[in-house]
This record gives structure tokens, C-alpha cells and sequence, in this order.
């Protein structure tokens, strides 16, 4: 399952105080956060690679692992990690540099730099490059490595407690996200993602970033065994409704959604059974974001918890 990966409140809280004195160091700044600004504060540079561009073995150092493969004075296995596992950027201690792969969308650079600079920020990451992978699973440690960068990038990217403080002030809705996302200057995706992880640690909430819901509108690779790129729950929702899958959600998803390839895509009430079988009520609603060709774009579904399911009890006379 696409499922957010979650770390412990002991690492969370030393990765905080490192993002803290970043953002302190930066004197508080307002929104939208210039990486320009943090790449200058911690030295760090900042580059653009493509595969298929041969200087980027240059940026080889004499140790680096990516994804547990070493590369120890064989250069080209760099460039062939970086092909078999789509590696989107990556961190190269020695030099402190964030390499960026060049031909993702714009809007893509600022997460991945901002995971990068995650990276950067947590010691124990120092001994290993990483990069954004789409389709291959990774082993639990990497995953939690992982995690710990995101953690990272999303508590800066969000100025840690602004994001949440403003979040509050507004209605759980799709619409709510996409002034986030215009005022914080990130991907409308990674504001659904923040959004869910930082107001559902009471409320349950669920997300889902997926290709399109109907089924006039799947690609030929859809898989309808992991229809969701990434599946975000909250904690809530993870705590009392954890045993509800990807699957089941899609499949209340794409009973709603229409066939639009842009803009929203429909709402609907969905039913939903929590860990002990008990009915409970959240309300769905989509969104279709169109982007540029090659890409074809994805669907944001944001589910709200809104009550339990009333209890009929039958009297006899």
C-alpha cells in the first residue's frame, strides 16, 4: 500500500528543533520560504542533472550509497542507480551539494530540494545519498530514512507551526488547500499532504493522490491492486481506522467522480468501517489537476470525518 510511512515522536522532535533553528536563523521569515535563502544559510549548493548528461559523474564522491548500492571508485554505477530506480534528486554529503534532476516540472524542484536539504540537516543521514523513487519499493529503513526527510522538508517548507496555526482558521475542503498552497508558494500535492498530517492528530482524515478515479480516464499501466500513489492518513484515522486499505478507498472514490480532466471531480458521503466494525461517515471530495504534456496530471482526494453511522434499535410492542 502507497501508505505515509510514520517516524517516532523522539526523532520527529530532534528533526523540529534542527528545522527551528534553521527558520531562526532565517529571522522568522513570512511565506513563501526562500530555499535560496536556506541554501545560503547552511552552504549548500545547489545544481541540475538529466541521466543522460555524462558531467554529472563528476559530482561522484569517493563514498556514496543510493539505495544500498555502493559506489566506491566506479563512477558509472551512479548513473546507473540513477536510471534503474528514477532517482528524482540527490545529496552528496562530501560536497554539500543538492543535485536536481533537470527535467522534472519546476513546480517538482521545490519539494525535492527541500527533502534534500532534510538530508542535510539529519547527521545520521550523512553516510548515504538518496533520491525520490516512483516505483520501487524500498526496504523499512530506507523508508524511515525517507520519512525523516519529508518530515523535514514539510516542517520547513511550512514554516513549522504556521502552516497549522493558519490550517485551523479555515474549513477541512480542497479549496481550503489551494489558498495554502498559492500563500506557502508549494505544490498543491505536498499542502494536501501537510494538511492531513498536521490537522488530523485528533480528527481522522485521509487523502489520496492517485491517477484519474474513473474509469473512462486510466492509463494502461493503472493497477488496480495499488490505485494510489501515495495514500496519507492521518493519525486519528491510522489509530481508529487503520485496517481500511487503498483499494477500498479508490473504489469509493471512482463511484462519484466524473470523467472532467480538470478542476473538481465530485463529493459524496462515504461509509467507512473503523478497526472494531463500527460505521462511520466521511465526506469525499476530489480534485483533477491537468498538467503539462508529457505529464498527464492526478487526482487530490481530500475524505473528512464527519460522524458515526446512527443506530436503528428496534422495539417490540
Amino acid at each position: 500500500m502507497a501508505k505515509n510511512t510514520r517516524i517516532t515522536l523522539r526523532t520527529a522532535r530532534d528533526i523540529d528543533g534542527r528545522i527551528e533553528r534553521v527558520i531562526r536563523g532565517l529571522g522568522n521569515p513570512e511565506p513563501p520560504l526562500r530555499l535560496e535563502d536556506v541554501r545560503d544559510l547552511l552552504k549548500l549548493d545547489r545544481e541540475f542533472y538529466r541521466a543522460d548528461d555524462p558531467t554529472l559523474l563528476r559530482e561522484v564522491v569517493s563514498r556514496i550509497r543510493v539505495a544500498t548500492i555502493q559506489v566506491a571508485q566506479r563512477p558509472m554505477l551512479l548513473l546507473d542507480a540513477i536510471k534503474k530506480w528514477s532517482l528524482q534528486a540527490l545529496y552528496v554529503p562530501d560536497r554539500k551539494r543538492i543535485l536536481l534532476d533537470g527535467s522534472l516540472p519546476e513546480k517538482k524542484h521545490r519539494w525535492s530540494e527541500a527533502h534534500e536539504v532534510g538530508h542535510s540537516l539529519i547527521p545520521w543521514h550523512d553516510d548515504v545519498m538518496h533520491g525520490d523513487n516512483r516505483h520501487t519499493l524500498l526496504p523499512h529503513c530506507q523508508a524511515e530514512i525517507e520519512a525523516e526527510a519529508n518530515y523535514a522538508a514539510g516542517r520547513l517548507l511550512f514554516l513549522r507551526d504556521r502552516f497549522g496555526e493558519e490550517a485551523r482558521s479555515l474549513q477541512p475542503t480542497i479549496e481550503t488547500i489551494q489558498s495554502l498552497n498559492g500563500k506557502f508558494g508549494n505544490t498543491i500535492s505536498s499542502t494536501l499532504w501537510r494538511f492531513v498530517e498536521t490537522l488530523g492528530e485528533s480528527q481522522p482524515m485521509v487523502a489520496m493522490i492517485s491517477g484519474h478515479p474513473h474509469i473512462t480516464r486510466r492509463l494502461s499501466d493503472f493497477d488496480p491492486f495499488h490505485p494510489c500513489r501515495h495514500c496519507i492518513q492521518s493519525p486519528a484515522f491510522d489509530t481508529r481506522f487503520g485496517k481500511v486499505d487503498e483499494v477500498t478507498l479508490f473504489q469509493a472514490v471512482e463511484r462519484y467522480c466524473t470523467a472532467k480532466m480538470g478542476g473538481p471531480l465530485g463529493s459524496a458521503e462515504v461509509v467507512l468501517q473503523d478497526d472494531n466494525g463500527d460505521a462511520h461517515v466521511f465526506l469525499f471530495e476530489s480534485f483533477f489537476i491537468r498538467y503539462k504534456p508529457p505529464a498527464v496530471g492526478e487526482a487530490l482526494t481530500l475524505g473528512i470525518y464527519l460522524r458515526p453511522v446512527a443506530s436503528v434499535i428496534a422495539l417490540s410492542g
